[in-house]
């Protein structure tokens, strides 16, 4: 069994590992047209404000999620130099099933990371292509995976050279 969610992670991987993107879906780039081709109907749409502006967030769970993810989530609206966007894609959320991303599947799929955090005792790795990955306790399994545009990253996450 484990196995098997080795093999499924690797080949989601594969299709993800150039940039901060999952199934050609890349955030401050795609659209809301982009990710119904792309995922189908969200499980349930929702309206907010962020920062002042109306955003939507669409939320995939169940039958509905993408293959190997539990739940994935994804907010709309991004302001950009020429305003705000609407339906442009700002951030995705995924929640894998138990197993499916470890440490090496990650190492695997994006190399190492430009930056590390603990807090709680609880780490995270950050990659200036707008990837954030949080570990379990122990370090070895993938809680989340979040994919933002491209970031520019704080001094104190970046791995210090010797």
């Amino acid at each position: 069994m484990r196995g098997l969610a080795l093999v499924i992670g690797l080949v989601l991987v594969a299709s993800v590992a150039h940039a901060a993107e999952w199934d050609a879906i890349r955030p401050g780039d795609s659209t809301q047209e982009a990710v119904r081709a792309q995922f189908g109907q969200p499980t349930r749409v929702t309206s907010r404000k962020v920062d002042g502006y109306d955003s939507a967030q669409w939320l995939y769970e169940g039958a509905q999620s993408p293959r190997g993810l539990a739940k994935l989530t994804i907010d709309f609206g991004l302001l950009t130099p020429q305003g705000y966007k609407p339906l442009i894609v700002r951030v995705m959320e995924f929640l894998p099933k138990p197993g499916v991303f470890t440490r090496q599947t990650v190492t695997l799929g994006w190399g190492v990371p430009q930056g590390i955090k603990t807090e709680d005792g609880i780490e995270s790795v950050f990659y200036q292509t707008g990837l954030i990955v949080r570990f379990d306790k122990d370090g070895w399994l993938v809680t989340s995976l979040v994919f933002t545009p491209p970031q520019t990253l704080p001094e104190e996450s970046a791995p210090k050279s010797p």
